[in-house]
């Protein structure tokens, strides 16, 4: 080793800036198991609270990248598309626009992640389904995306091994808040798919890693810089998380949430609405926007209606069972809680808000989420919500409801809950799903 470790991490403690050759090496170093996790760990607290210069971060991203394989899919006619969520409560969409895409004859090659911190991960939700394996070779991946046009899988060990390392240490070294590893995580993943182009729902609000929609700008416009940089199409949807998406968190609950929406199904809450129709709708605008980059549909608007029109008829369900059945799926035996426990409130008013990155920990707490790497998630486990921001609510009304097989489990995370809302008197406005979209 040309270089000492420590010097790197003493540099960036002092605020330097570090060169991509010392970047590399460090990067490279910790992939090859030359570099300890302590002192990677270090690095990175240093990097959290020091943060990096656009060139630092572009070479993080690039030294992450070329730690591994870029997928080929020369083979593969047509654009390729992907989606990337900044993380939330609820955030399943993947599970619903990967088969409206695909239904449209655009292929979607989806490397995945599992839940970081208070967020949930997409192969957490899809293992819940009996059998489903998301560990496929890169050769399959490539086959399966060429055959069906969808598939998703996790990190192999050829894609971005300096990354898969890192996302997990970061998740249990408080260092998952941090511009330059969010940007230099998600991108060096998105190049390595290599897909033409990508829709990022980048998460501002109280459920989110970025609390301000301000800070969600400034991370969608750092993304977006990278993948122009190597050539991608990109759009970013800057959307609300100042409350959970959908009707459920917890993995075979959202699973069960995705396919009673691609089943057309509805389910009507206190409040008098639909409570899967946020998840629907925010489904069908970032597909909207995946089809219009890949070219299908002149406009917002008619690429929207080809969405819908795919969701509605049934094309996006016949899909998801597609899919299901070529990753091992039985989806008929997904499996259900065993107990549930509700949550009601004292107060009489309206609610004003949620803290939902409390309601991501009492997730985590009943093993909807992981606490550390090890952890293990219990498939069944899952918060159900019963009411959004602005309904009326009085003393006794459910808030939520837990959902899991270990009752006792369940019963400890109450008080986290009960203190995640806010109600007062005055009645509020509904805030908007989505803020805005930069091109």
């Amino acid at each position: 080793m040309h270089f000492l470790p420590a010097e790197i991490i003493k540099a960036k403690r002092n605020g330097e800036s570090l060169s991509y050759e010392d970047i590399n090496e460090f990067i490279l170093g910790y992939a090859r198991g030359h570099i300890p996790d302590y002192q990677m760990s270090a690095l990175l607290m240093a990097i959290f609270f020091k943060g990096m210069t656009t060139e630092e971060t572009l070479a993080l991203t690039k030294a992450m990248l070329h730690s591994g394989e870029v997928v080929d899919f020369s083979t593969v006619p047509g654009f390729k598309v992907d989606k990337h969520s900044t993380g939330g409560v609820g955030d399943k969409t993947s599970l619903i626009l990967g088969p409206i895409v695909a239904a449209a004859g655009v292929p979607v090659p989806m490397i995945s992640g599992r839940g970081l911190g208070h967020t949930g991960g997409t192969l957490d939700k899809l293992e819940s389904i009996p059998g489903f394996n998301t560990q496929k070779s890169l050769p399959e991946f490539i086959e399966l995306v060429r055959k069906h046009l969808i598939c998703f899988i996790g990190q192999t060990k050829e894609i971005c091994p300096a990354d898969k390392k890192i996302y997990a240490l970061r998740d249990v070294t408080a260092t998952v808040e941090s511009l330059p590893l969010i940007c230099a995580s998600i991108m060096s993943k998105k190049l390595a798919e290599g897909i033409d182009g990508l829709v990022l729902d980048v998460k501002y609000g109280s459920g989110a890693f970025m609390k301000t929609s301000a800070q969600a700008e400034e991370l969608a416009l750092n993304l977006m810089s990278i993948a122009r940089g190597y050539g991608k199409k990109v759009t970013s949807l800057l959307t609300n998380m100042d409350q959970p998406l959908g009707r459920y968190a917890g993995n075979s609950l959202e699973v069960e949430e995705c396919v009673a929406i691609m089943k057309n199904e509805k389910f009507i809450g206190p409040g008098g609405y639909d409570l899967y129709e946020d998840t629907r709708e925010l489904s069908l605008q970032l597909s909207a926007h995946m089809l219009l980059l890949a070219g299908v549909g002149r406009d917002e608007k008619e690429s929207y209606k080809m969405a819908s029109d795919i969701l509605t008829s049934g094309k996006a369900m016949a899909k998801f069972e597609e899919l299901c059945q070529i990753h091992g799926g039985n989806l008929a035996a997904l499996p259900k809680p065993k107990h549930k426990v509700d949550v009601t409130t004292e107060h009489e008013g309206h609610v004003h808000g949620f803290h939902t990155e409390s309601i991501g920990v009492a997730g985590i707490i009943i093993h909807a989420g992981r606490a550390q790497t090890t952890g293990i998630i219990a498939p069944t486990a899952g918060i159900e919500f019963h009411v959004k921001v602005g309904d009326a609510v009085k003393p006794g009304d459910r808030i939520f409801t837990l959902h899991g097989d270990d009752k006792d489990l369940l019963q400890s995370a109450v008080p986290l809950l009960k203190s995640a809302i806010n109600i007062s008197l005055p009645k509020i406005t509904k805030p908007s799903l989505i803020l805005k979209i930069l091109k």
